[in-house]
């Protein structure tokens, strides 16, 4: 399945020309990682991100937003964000920035 290209096109925007951000295709989709650990990306229409599995049950109650299951193994730690639920540009970033954080907390690879 095809990745929503505006979506990716709208984190672009937002990561900027951060030199420790790169681009990598995943899970039939995109991935942005920081230094080599993902922080966000697309699949299909969704946006998914890398919360931590201390984050993930917050993360969960907000709109929008699923456990990240692509091989019937849920991961902890990961969640998929609507693409409908990511339409404005305030909480798009909000959601990159999340998975940034949390990326640019790990050991680099």
């Amino acid at each position: 399945m095809p990745y929503d290209e505006g979506l990716a096109e709208r984190i672009r925007e937002r990561l900027g020309t951060d030199p420790d951000i790169t681009e990598k295709r995943m899970f039939g989709g995109i991935a942005f990682l920081h230094r080599g650990n993902m922080a966000v990306g697309v699949t299909g229409d969704d946006l998914m991100v890398r919360v931590g599995a201390d984050a993930t049950d917050e993360a969960l109650a907000r709109p929008g937003v699923r456990i990240f299951d692509m091989t019937g193994r849920p991961m902890r730690g990961w969640v998929v964000v609507a693409g409908s639920a990511v339409t404005e540009d305030d909480v798009l970033s909000g959601w990159i920035e999340e998975g940034r954080a949390f990326a640019a907390g790990l050991p680099a690879k």
